[in-house]
């Protein structure tokens, strides 16, 4: 079996590819760094607080970064729309945060953006809106 990289080609294919790139970086600073990165998205972790660094390092930065990874290294329009339905339940989770929590802060609302963002550029390449 051969394999090679693929590369982009086309600009839906260079955002979606993006996007994957930023998840990807994203999870890789949450696993490395998940106090600064928690800091950051606007949450303050106790010294005490393994289990919350824990599931920061597994959820936030693993899974993130293999989510990206498959999306970079396969280069299949059903991963990108993986990463893109990730995003856009990230995205709904803030705006439900945002209702039912009163999170109307700075952070929350950059955070909504990036994940609108984050989710559309996947999933527009991969349904054809962006070619």
């Amino acid at each position: 079996m051969n394999f090679a990289f693929p590369w982009p080609y086309s600009q839906g294919e260079w955002l979606a590819w993006g996007a994957a790139i930023v998840t990807v970086l994203m999870g890789i600073a949450f696993m490395l760094f998940p106090r600064s990165s928690l800091r950051r998205a606007g949450v303050n972790v106790g010294r005490g607080e393994a289990a919350a660094l824990g599931l920061t390092r597994s959820l936030f930065g693993g899974f993130a970064a293999g989510i990206g990874l498959s999306a970079i290294l396969l280069a299949q329009p059903l991963l990108y729309v993986a990463l893109g339905l990730g995003w856009a339940l990230a995205a709904l989770g803030r705006i439900i945060s945002m209702l039912a929590d009163g999170d109307n802060q700075r952070p929350g609302w950059i955070g909504l953006l990036m994940a609108v963002l984050l989710s559309f550029f996947p999933l527009a390449f991969a349904f054809g809106l962006l070619a």
